[in-house]
């Protein structure tokens, strides 16, 4: 069909359009950064792809296929590669791309490719154009709308009729022109038959000859015939490959082809082009031919002249095809009356005396002298940048020039402007890649020195040039040859004795003596020689310092794009190598690895690393910034002491440069744990240091590497005796191997059921969190007790081309996500749905789906309710199978959750299958609680010690999974990377996050050093300062796990009890302004964990042992295994106590269990505890059961007997809480379910006395308050802000850098305090130490505190990837979306506002969200719950505002509300409050009416 109707009223618009019709192909150069906006040519090429425009060439029943490639990426090599494919092929590009790719266009100018190229908008260079002129193309010029539209026509035309490139360029203007109808295709087509195309021989192979127009009337231009003996066509070799060189053609036919276009183009369009066009008086005396984009200017500025105008009767000619150039065409339009001829080209920077077109004038010219022995003066100009403003009074001076006696030549016209590129196409770094130049100024300083910089000063040198290696390279060398010179002069300066002062003779020997490899001695040698020429006050030293940086050691870089990574000798990369120079390469590979495998096979990027590595004279490393950032920064340490080539390849995947961290932080696990990123350092130098050559610094191992560690560093040059599979023959073979192990799994589980007499049933389930699994391997041992055949599967692990085959098929799936399949369901569902052939008429189903029908409450989101079940129920019903029962739902909602619905579903499945009657019911074993488990673990023992010892797998026992949280770790697996260690058939990557038990949040500066060491050799490198004022590692694995907990006792510091169902770490005020109050509080938190710490030795057998392994007893020597508090089960629950201290109740002291709110008498000394209780943050989504809640007040205590009431409490709770249901265990409900009267009364019962009226307080706010303060001891603390509470170094932010060297400088008393909101402060700072500290802070930026108040009073818990309960991100996303919120505060003035808000991946509540003022609770990836309306002072429950928003929703309600905050509140008012006041949330006035008056209630 026709391109639908319309106008364009650009010029790249028109001739995209064109090309699009007249090409298989298209194309279209974007810009090297995604984050620039689409320019050029791609918006009519998305439209035409957007309506499915049918082409004009593209073959019946295919549509043009469009492709943006980026500017940085070799587009011209992608075009000569596409010709493989695709027989037309066009470009569409910016004209300064053009001048790079000239070894490129003269292989494509032998085909019949049109490049369609726009010049700049501001000021054109037109050298970019003849710079091409002996490249081979046809390059024909178009000035205005209409003409691209139609010389567009006229070029694609061209290329196909003499199967020969051609350029067709204009300057495209600022602004939209007069908009102009589209092409009429209607019209082409009448002098344009699809139907006498020739395409290419074959798909797949290049084009083997140039006639690609069959013509009856004979090809315009046929190409030079070879050897007919050959038996080839022209151009192709023996092997079938073609041989560019040797297709000819002659000028003259290549003019006289475009010259019949052209007659083409004015029968379907009615105008009418010639190659050079004559404005002006036919009687001229003066001529300017011009070539640039002002010829327009010029001609209309010429006839709007008046009778005085000195340059009225000029003429003006244009050049519309440049090439093939007509010496003839060009006569014919010049008046013989012209006398003088003014040449005018546009060029930024001229290279040559005389210009291109100015010498095919004069050419052109000399060749008529036999006809008219007289030629025209000729006069070369320099066209600079003209306006409207200028033109006159520029045409004047050409005018008046040209007709002076002696002309001047080469005058420039109009002003100079940059020499470089397209503002989009300038050459720059993605801010993401800053991550890495960032290290390097962090390691280097002032002795690092990019070669190819982008800022630097160059004059004259475009960037396109300067930013390559070569020229780095070429940099380096002159510098070398400099201080060569330098050292030359000081040499000589030495024996001359040229000095004023002979103390400069002996600095200068000195530096003379020193070699490069003392690079740091030979700097300090360096500066003190430069202090000491500027005092020597003779001639040679003032000569001397003109080259002082050369007197310094630099650490010399080359810093580029994987895009070198195409081309190793054309890109300069090799030359850095093969030199030996001492200098370093970095090349930093963005190719993210989701998308690795679209690459293109036949434009693959070479693998630098063992490139270099065959060399044996480089430095070689492979690192990766988001995986290991000590390994990086060793690499670059490594590099740069290393005398010689040094190149450290760099990953840093991203798709856009607007790309998240986050997005590059999990693009980059997965590429370095499925080894395609490898993390190694090689040095070439023979076993120095005692260190091998080769270091590989992360598990997995690409197969390249693996080879060249096998030839031991040889390069072998023969072919391989065994041949190796290409990595697609592989990777589909290793995927029908699968499937082949999968069927024969299946097979083999038939037979063991053969022998029963029952008909078969095959149950398939797809589950995520083990319902669905557990429900359908019940299922299978009831059916086997009636007598069935049953075998139980995954869905993904059963063969879908045998479901046909299954008699009896009973399907049992979750739902996860917004009403997706779980991951092993996916694939067993996509096959499902898109099967066309699968016939099961010959099976009976049976579906059960476990779903949550309040899980997403809005009406719209109904639909994702079970949807799995559905979906799966009704394909099947498609595919013929016939239902055996209704379709089953069960709800998380009803009472028993899918328990109520599912017993009626089976008992219909065993009428339906005739075995209702039959067989008694299977006696099965009740599931493992964990009151089980803890009762059968031997008081914490369990397997524990089996469990680390069996290597065969990196993870522990369910089981034992639940007893070491007692012991104080967690095992997780990584969640980023779990689904791609999956589908590579490997278990997921399972580690353990270790929690420190540390009351009151206090630990000495050795302490500190020593987590921040254990974390670096066991953990990630990370650590987290924790919602509970501890410390967490990450990323420890099995066979760390033990030497982890081990080094932490050894720092007086342990993990018992730090997780699990007991008492766990105590918390306290901070307090900084008051240092013996809370000395006196972190004694009391300090006396109750330890009263209530489990008594078990299991601890110490197991994770304390000496070298030998043998048991060491740090607790005593009294073996004990009773548990006088706890008893043998512990308690039901986790059980939290706090101790705040007002006004601040930064510990959030009603969200524990049991909450001490100190209380201090007039002269501010400690008298006792109000004691709350019943606080706990956990609930489950939906659940209308489960609630968070705040303490209950029960009253006053004397600080002596707290220790017993907290003991009493606990008590009470574990004789009352409920060990049946873990959702309902927690005190709170305990308390709600007695009254909180009647738990008083049990507690004050075994207290032996009763708790006296609460004391007055107040609370002023729960956040931290950052900065100095003194004490009223006179000793210093420093607040410091720790977003999220993670402890790690970054390319922006050396923290644990920092925070190691403060702690290597504290002195005294000091201590680390950390805070409930993850922060931490340095504490007991003396007067005298606080310079030294100030200092530290102040080089590691950790004394900025320069953030918006959201930021500052925001927290997070960890979720992804670690955690294995999140549903969302939380730490790693909650940065970017306050950064969204925080320019929108500071427009409306609230940038210093303080609003407590908090994101969890998941309603646990590990990071309390359900008290601050703005909460996000994950629900789903990407989607959260909002909670408005908490109190400021974490006194008061938020409620549900929102359910499931995104990001975008998220923002769009939140502005509006901030924005009546600024205008409305009331003096003082804090958002909260506000947002209760107005009555846009309802205030939550206990826990058990969280769920009542939502905002947004269920509908149904």
């Amino acid at each position: 069909m026709a391109p639908p109707l319309g106008f364009v009223s650009t010029r790249e618009d028109a001739a995209a359009r064109v090309a699009y019709l007249f090409s298989e192909t298209v194309l279209s150069v974007q810009p090297n950064l995604k984050s620039a906006p689409v320019v050029g040519f791609q918006h009519a090429l998305d439209r035409m792809v957007y309506h499915k425009v049918r082409g004009i060439v593209a073959k019946r029943g295919t549509l043009p296929s469009v492709y943006p490639v980026r500017y940085n990426a070799d587009p011209f090599l992608t075009a000569v590669e596409e010709l493989g494919r695709k027989t037309f092929v066009s470009v569409t590009a910016a004209s300064s791309t053009l001048p790079a790719a000239i070894t490129h266009l003269a292989k494509l100018a032998k085909f019949p490719v049109v490049i369609h190229v726009s010049m700049s908008r501001n000021f054109a260079d037109y050298s970019e154009i003849t710079s091409l002129r002996q490249v081979g193309f046809t390059l024909i010029q178009s000035f205005s709308l209409r003409e691209a539209q139609d010389l567009a026509i006229a070029s694609h035309m061209l290329a196909i009729r003499t199967g020969k490139g051609v350029i067709h360029f204009f300057h495209q203007p600022e602004g939209e022109e007069t908009p102009i109808p589209f092409e009429d295709v209607n019209q082409i087509e009448k002098v344009f038959d699809r139907n006498s195309l020739v395409y290419g021989e074959t798909e797949g192979s290049t084009v083997g000859t140039n006639v690609y127009w069959n013509d009856t009337a004979g090809v315009v231009a046929e190409p030079a015939k070879e050897d007919s003996s050959v038996g080839k066509t022209n151009g192709e070799q023996a092997n079938g490959t073609i041989d560019l060189t040797k297709v000819e053609y002659k000028t003259a036919d290549i003019f006289h082809a475009t010259e019949t276009v052209f007659e083409l183009v004015r029968i379907a369009v009615g105008r009418t082009y010639r190659a050079f066009e004559y404005h002006g008086a036919g009687n001229a005396d003066t001529a300017l031919l011009i070539f640039g984009s002002s010829a327009q200017v010029f001609i209309t500025t010429i006839a709007q002249a008046g009778w005085g105008d000195i340059y009225s009767k000029v003429g003006v000619i244009t050049v519309r095809v440049y090439r093939p150039w007509s010496a003839e065409k060009l006569l014919s339009v010049i008046p013989r009356s012209v006398k003088r001829l003014g040449v005018l080209e546009q060029v930024h920077r001229q290279t040559t005396k005389w210009g291109p077109v100015l010498l095919d004038v004069i050419s052109s010219l000399n060749s008529d002298l036999s006809k008219s022995p007289s030629i025209p003066v000729i006069v070369g100009y320099q066209l600079g940048h003209l306006d409207s403003k200028t033109i006159r009074q520029a045409l004047r001076g050409i005018v008046q020039n040209i007709q002076s006696e002696a002309p001047i030549q080469n005058l420039l016209v109009g002003g100079r402007t940059s020499h470089d590129v397209d503002t989009e196409y300038h050459l720059a770094q993605p801010e993401l890649e800053t991550a890495y130049s960032k290290m390097l100024y962090n390691v280097f300083a002032d002795k690092l020195s990019i070669l190819n910089a982008l800022d630097k000063d160059d004059a004259g040198i475009p960037r396109t040039i300067a930013s390559n290696p070569e020229y780095g390279f070429g940099a380096y060398l002159a510098r070398e040859e400099e201080k060569k010179a330098l050292m030359s002069k000081l040499q000589r300066a030495i024996k001359e004795n040229a000095f004023a002062n002979p103390e400069t003779n002996d600095l200068v020997s000195r530096w003379l003596l020193l070699d490069s490899e003392n690079s740091s001695k030979r700097s300090d040698v360096g500066a003190e020689l430069i202090s000491m020429l500027e005092t020597d006050g003779s001639e040679v030293a003032s000569s001397l310092l003109k080259h002082r940086a050369h007197l310094l050691e630099t650490s010399s870089w080359i810093i580029g794009s994987d895009a070198w990574s195409y081309d190793l000798g054309n890109s300069g990369v090799h030359n850095v190598i093969a030199s030996g120079k001492n200098v370093n390469m970095l090349i930093i590979d963005s190719q993210p690895f989701t998308t690795r495998s679209a690459q293109d096979a036949s434009h693959r990027k070479k693998d630098i690393g063992l490139y270099a590595m065959n060399y044996s004279n480089a430095y070689v490393a492979s690192i990766a910034v988001y995986s290991s950032y000590t390994q990086a920064l060793q690499a670059f340490i490594e590099a740069d002491k290393f005398a010689g080539p040094s190149i450290v390849i760099a990953y840093l995947p991203y798709n856009e440069e607007t790309d998240s961290a986050l997005t590059v932080l999990q693009e980059t696990k997965k590429a370095v744990d499925s080894g395609y990123w490898p993390l190694y350092r090689w040095d070439p130098r023979p076993g120095e240091n005692g260190l091998p050559n080769f270091q590989l610094d992360s598990q997995a191992l690409k197969k390249e590497l693996s080879e060249f560690l096998e030839r031991e560093n040889h390069l072998s040059q023969v072919a391989r005796r065994v041949p190796v599979f290409g990595e697609n023959i592989a990777g589909s073979y290793g995927s029908e191997l699968r499937s082949e192990q999968r069927k024969k799994a299946k097979d083999a589980y038939s037979k063991l059921l053969e022998g029963l007499t029952g008909p078969p049933l095959t149950i398939l389930f797809a589950s995520d969190g083990g319902n669905a699994e557990n429900l359908s391997k019940r299922l299978q041992r009831r059916a086997k007790g009636r007598g069935l055949g049953a075998m139980v599967m995954a869905m993904d692990d059963f063969p879908v081309e045998d479901l046909g085959a299954e008699e009896n098929v009973v399907l049992i799936t979750s739902t996860a996500g917004q009403g997706e399949f779980p991951q092993n369901g996916r694939n067993f569902w996509e096959a499902i749905k898109s099967s066309t052939d699968l016939d099961l008429a010959s099976v009976n189903y049976a579906v059960f789906g476990l779903g949550d029908s309040h899980y997403w409450p809005r009406k719209q989101d109904k639909i994702y309710y079970n949807k799995p079940s559905k979906d799966l129920y009704h394909r099947l019903e498609i595919l013929g199978a016939k239902q055996m029962v209704d379709l089953g739902l069960g709800d998380d909602q009803d009472p028993d959750g899918y328990q109520t619905a599912y017993p009626g579903w089976e008992a219909e499945l065993w009428k339906a299958l005739g075995v209702d009657g039959v067989g008694a019911a299977v006696d099965e074993p009740p599931p493992l609680t964990n009151e089980d488990i803890k009762i059968q673990s031997n008081y914490l023992r369990g397997t524990i010690v089996e469990g680390l010892n069996d290597e065969s797998t990196g993870a522990i026992s369910a089981s034992d999974a639940q007893l070491t949280k007692f012991h104080g770790t967690y095992m997780q697996d990584d969640r980023d990377i779990r689904e791609q260690r999956k589908t590579s058939g490997l278990e997921p990557a399972f580690s353990f996050m270790i929690r420190v038990r540390m009351p009151a949040g206090v630990s000495t500066p050795a302490q500190w050093l020593a987590i921040d060491q254990i974390a670096d050799d066991k953990g990630n490198h990370t650590f987290k300062m924790t919602t509970r004022g501890t410390y967490q590692l990450h990323g420890v694995i099995k066979k760390k796990l033990k030497p982890a907990i081990k080094a932490i006792n050894v720092a007086l510091l342990d993990t018992i009890a730090a997780c699990g169902d007991v008492n766990r770490n105590v918390m306290c005020a901070a307090l900084p302004y008051n240092s013996a109050l809370h000395k006196e509080l972190t004694s009391y938190a300090r006396g109750i964990s330890e009263h209530l710490l489990p008594k078990t030795t299991a601890y110490h057998e197991i994770w304390i042992t000496d070298d030998n392994d043998e048991k060491k007893l740090v607790a005593g020597n009294a073996v004990v295994d009773f548990e006088p508090l706890y008893g043998p089960t512990y308690l039901p629950r986790k059980f939290k106590i706090a101790i705040a201290m007002p006004p601040y109740n930064d510990v959030d002291v009603y969200a524990n269990d049991v909450g001490l709110i100190a209380i201090v008498d007039d002269d501010g000394k400690l008298t006792g505890f109000n004691v709350l209780a019943g606080g706990g943050m956990g609930t489950t989504h939906n659940n209308k059961k489960t609630y968070p809640r705040t303490g209950s007040i029960l009253g006053f205590v004397n600080k002596e007997d707290v220790i017993m009431a907290c003991e009493k409490i606990m008590l009470v709770q574990r004789d009352n809480g409920d060990r049946k249901d873990r959702k309902h265990a927690r005190l709170k409900y305990t308390i709600d379910d007695m009254g909180v009267d009647v738990f008083r009364q049990k507690v004050e019962e075994l207290l032996g006395f009763k708790f006296e009226e609460p004391r007055a307080f107040s609370f002023e706010s729960n956040i931290d308050h950052f900065g100095w303060v003194k004490d009223e001891q006179g000793l210093n603390h420093f607040t410091m802000f720790v977003e999220n509470g993670r402890i790690e170094d970054t390319p922006e932010f050396q923290m644990k850098t920092g925070l190691r060297q403060v702690a290597l400088a504290m002195k005294g008393g000091a201590e680390f305090r950390l805070t409930g909101n993850q922060h931490v402060i340095l504490s007991n700072i003396a007067d005298e130490d606080m310079p030294e500290i100030k200092r530290l802070l102040a080089e590691y930026k950790l004394d900025n505190l320069q953030f918006s108040g959201l930021r500052l009073s925001s927290s997070a818990c960890v979720a992804f990837p670690t955690c294995g309960l999140a549903m969302a991100e939380s730490e790693r996303y909650l940065p970017i979306f306050v950064s969204k919120l925080e320019t929108y505060l500071e427009e409306l003035g609230l940038r210093h506002d303080s609003v407590v808000m908090r994101m969890t991946g998941c309603p646990n509540g590990c990071a309390r969200p359900w008290l601050a003022e703005v909460a996000l609770v994950g629900k789903a990836y990407g989607a959260y719950n909002l909670m408005l309306g908490g109190g400021y002072f974490g006194q008061r429950l938020n409620k549900l505002y929102r359910s499931s928003v995104n990001e975008e929703q998220a923002l769009e309600i939140l502005k509006p509300l901030f924005k009546r905050w600024a205008l409305e509140r009331e003096d003082g008012e804090h958002f909260g409050d506000f947002l209760v006041r107005i009555g846009v949330i309802k205030p939550t006035l206990e826990g058990k009416k969280f769920h009542e008056d939502v905002v947004e209630e269920d509908e149904e």
